[in-house]
């Protein structure tokens, strides 16, 4: 077993001990189970590592939970206690507590499936296709996807939540965050404890300090502190110091007005003795009276109102659990067509969390700063791509039934696998096999290949110079299938599990990028026989040892893998080689930016300008390559070159640039090395 899955338990036991905050210490208590879960069915040979079917008495299709680094913790997602909406169905039908009464009750009266849902989980989905196909009179296909279910009816949960009414987004929206999710964030914001101290600071000392001040300047006389024997200034003075203890109890006071040396520690405690008959340090209270009064100037009494003012704003977690409150009404598994009321004032902080849930086009979520990354981007494009998949079945309500479905499958967390397996299909799932018959691909071919073209474009365009996240180019792959497009769409690989193998479509790729950029720019710049490369006939093998064997000697890499930057520098050769996909979508039709060049090399050049570390530099070294593709494909290579700027960190590189376009064979910008980078500065 691995010493990865002991390390995440026991740091998962010292969080669930340590942590100060009772959540988070539940949360590590839960991630501590499921590790040790994962712990016990590796020891006991109930878990495979590795393997696309890791837990032995659950197929493929179940959604397990997976852990952090794709282990399987043995658990299916759908086999959780009975969820509230399941236990109040048991019981307006007089049935007992179990999952096996409330599947039997569904078979025996599919018609109550025929409500507005939620699919969650993919396995959500099954009973309510199976009544699709019984209403359809596809007999056979119900009871073939029954016959798969069947086995795990007591155990897994097959029917989805009903949702409520209510005003719910279009298909062609999608939202970063639904409503139940924004509203479980604003919930659990906290008190900041060092914004409450400077409130309490403006809202109770501050004015409270002004008080003692006033007392003492009674006791002056021309200025000068005397011994007060006013009736009425003790009486005043033992209302203050009751009041401060008081006001103590409940606002502790900050070392500000409390520490020994505070202007309002000497006044109070000098005000104590007096009260009490002993000898007061009248010098130090003089000296303490002088300044605060020569602190308060003409403006002083506008910063006192501008300090109650600030005080007066609602604590930032109350204004967050107000919003929550509203968001109650919402339909919580949806983003919103239109936000709650958002009163002036409320933090930024609040707003933009708030804002996640905005439903709208993409377009429309990017232009207004909603989606700062590909990343983020690349979890939106699900919404899409369920649109374009889904439109392939005619009928309106099974198509919104493979729309949830879909949604539900791409929150699947990734498995570790290893022996190049490959991660579970959405077309392997028993309910979608079910319903093949009744799909009409042609149908779709037009909206799979526009959303195919809209997803690529927008990732090129809105982020250059980033690599695109693996979420993306699955779906770019499963795009392309519904279209009946074979396409070599090919994934980030990770260095530290790499094992020195890559899967045929590498090649592919590779072949495919040399039919566009044979003879051009890019493949001078980086050395590459696209023609070679071509010739390589591996057709009708799952592996391709010549293309490994190319990148190894390209990287310069003896052993067919290693540590984890050696793995990198083959994977990056890889990258060069295939262009890492944009050879691919501009084959299906993707239009290039014009200014496609330009915009990486300023991506490049912003990297560049931060504290440079190793995966800031790689960052840097593939926004340089796709600058590059770009480049290859532009009319104008040699004026492009001649106007890049030769200072900076870049310069090094754009000197090298415009050796190759001279005709010079050059070392190329990459970012994986063995040795210490030459843009990172000496040690």
């Amino acid at each position: 077993m691995s010493s990865y899955p002991e390390g995440q338990w026991q740091r998962a036991l010292d969080t669930a001990s340590a942590h100060p905050d009772p959540a988070t210490r539940e949360q590590a208590r839960d991630r501590a189970a499921s590790w040790l879960g994962a712990i016990r069915g590796m020891l006991g040979g109930r878990i495979r590592t590795g393997s696309r079917t890791p837990v032995t008495d659950l197929p493929a299709w179940v959604t397990i939970e997976v852990l952090h680094g794709g282990f399987a913790s043995g658990r299916a997602l759908a086999d959780q206690p009975l969820q509230p909406w399941e236990l109040a169905f048991l019981r307006r039908h007089g049935l007992p507590r179990s999952r096996q009464a409330m599947f039997d009750q569904l078979i025996a009266h599919p018609e109550e499936l025929d409500t507005p849902s939620h699919v969650a989980l993919p396995e959500e989905a099954a009973l309510p296709v199976l009544a699709w196909l019984l209403r359809a009179g596809d007999e056979a296909s119900a009871l073939s996807l029954l016959g798969q279910i069947l086995p795990f009816s007591g155990r897994l949960r097959f029917a989805p939540e009903p949702i409520g009414t209510g005003q719910v987004p279009g298909p062609e929206t999608a939202w970063r965050a639904t409503a139940g999710e924004v509203r479980a964030a604003l919930e659990r914001r906290r008190p900041n404890e060092r914004v409450e101290t400077m409130r309490t600071t403006l809202r109770v000392w501050n004015p409270f300090a002004d008080r003692m001040l006033e007392l003492w300047l009674r006791a002056c006389v021309d200025g000068r502190a005397g011994v007060p024997r006013d009736l009425d200034w003790n009486r005043d003075a033992r209302a203050l110091l009751e009041e401060y203890a008081q006001l103590a109890a409940k606002h502790p006071p900050s070392r500000r007005h409390a520490g020994p040396k505070a202007n309002l520690t000497v006044l109070r405690t000098a005000a104590q003795d007096v009260l009490a008959g002993r000898p007061w340090r009248r010098g130090l209270v003089q000296t303490v009276v002088d300044d605060m009064v020569r602190r308060r100037g003409p403006g002083f009494a506008a910063l006192r109102a501008r300090q109650a003012r600030d005080a007066a704003i609602p604590p930032h977690h109350l204004a967050a659990h107000a919003l929550a409150a509203r968001l109650a009404g919402f339909p919580q598994h949806t983003g919103l067509v239109s936000l709650p009321p958002i009163e002036e004032g409320t933090p930024p902080s609040i707003t933009a969390v708030v804002r996640r849930a905005v439903a709208a086009p993409v377009e429309e979520l990017i232009d207004s700063g909603l989606v700062p990354s590909a990343e983020v981007l690349a979890r939106l494009a699900p919404r899409i791509a369920a649109q374009a998949v889904s439109a392939a079945y005619p009928d309106p309500g099974l198509r919104a039934l493979i729309a949830g479905n879909y949604l539900a499958f791409r929150n699947r967390r990734s498995l570790l696998l290893t022996n190049l397996e490959s991660q579970v299909r959405l077309e392997e799932l028993p309910w979608v096999r079910a319903v093949e018959g009744h799909k009409h691909p042609g149908e779709s071919r037009a909206a799979v290949g526009a959303a195919l073209r809209r997803l690529g474009g927008l990732t090129l365009r809105t982020f250059p110079g980033t690599l695109i996240p693996n979420p993306m180019v699955r779906e770019l792959r499963q795009l392309s299938r519904e279209a009946w497009l074979e396409l070599p769409w090919v994934e980030e690989l990770a260095a530290d599990i790499f094992d020195g193998r890559f899967v045929v479509k590498f090649l592919h790729a590779a072949q495919l990028a040399g039919e566009l950029l044979f003879g051009t720019i890019y493949e001078w710049y980086y050395g590459i026989d696209y023609r070679a490369i071509g010739r390589i006939d591996e057709q009708d093998a799952r592996i391709s040892p010549r293309f490994a064997t190319l990148c190894r000697e390209r990287a310069g890499v003896t052993t067919a893998w290693g540590a984890p930057a050696q793995n990198g520098m083959v994977i990056e050769q890889a990258q060069i080689l295939t262009t890492h996909n944009l050879a691919t979508l501009v084959k299906v039709g993707v239009a290039l930016d014009p200014d496609g060049a330009s915009r990486c090399f300023a991506a490049a050049r912003r990297l560049a300008a931060r504290p440079l570390g190793l995966t800031t530099v790689k960052d840097i070294a593939y926004a340089w390559r796709q600058m590059m593709f770009h480049l290859a494909l532009s009319d104008d290579v040699a004026g492009f070159v001649a106007a890049l700027p030769s200072d900076g960190p870049l310069g090094p590189a754009v000197a090298g640039l415009r050796a190759a376009v001279r005709g010079e064979q050059v070392q190329p910008f990459t970012g994986w090395s063995t040795k210490r980078h030459w843009m990172l500065p000496p040690r």
